[in-house]
């Protein structure tokens, strides 16, 4: 016979009112949409970054694009 309630309790790690599936498919969609806006925030940066070095190694003279040795 089994002793106690375990470690989540009676419905374990979830919700009686939402299915299993549905807290967890919010918190996905929510730390998607997190990173969506974090990569449309970010990518102007990283493109002008890119733009830059570009233009950097074109000045400096010579086609090194195999680092600085």
């Amino acid at each position: 016979m089994p002793r106690g309630m375990g470690r989540g309790g009676r419905y374990g790690y979830r919700s009686p009112l939402l299915g299993p599936g549905l807290l967890d498919l919010l918190i996905l969609i929510g730390i998607l949409y997190f990173l969506f806006k974090l990569f449309i925030v970010a990518l102007p940066y990283a493109l002008g970054l890119a733009v830059l070095l570009i233009i950097r190694s074109f000045l400096r003279g010579g086609y090194r694009f195999c680092g600085p040795f």
